[in-house]
């Protein structure tokens, strides 16, 4: 999987590609973990993926829960499979979603 990291200000928006699952979903984990010392808020925008399993899930909440204490995390251009997963699972519950 490919993973862009840009910044704007003090957030960081990551472009993860394609699909997030068990055989990757580390990877997002990284990026993320990689950026959060360095921004107040993390974006991931998810325009360039069309499916994520429950490892992406677990890359997501971990993400999350780094950038708790900060301005957060917001998951943005979720194509109708992610978002139906993310609602499925209930974390869309949880999750700071933009449309």
């Amino acid at each position: 999987m490919k993973i862009l990291a840009t910044k704007e200000g003090t957030t960081t928006i990551l472009w993860p590609e394609g699909w997030i699952d068990s055989t990757n979903a580390q990877e997002l984990e990284h990026a993320a973990f990689g950026e959060a010392a360095d921004c107040d808020k993390m974006i991931i925008d998810f325009s360039k993926v069309d499916y994520i399993s429950s490892a992406g899930i677990r890359a997501i909440l971990a993400a999350y829960r780094e950038m708790e204490d900060k301005d957060g995390l917001t998951l943005r251009s979720l194509n109708d499979n992610v978002a139906n997963i993310l609602r499925l699972t209930g974390f869309d519950q949880q999750l700071d979603i933009e449309e």
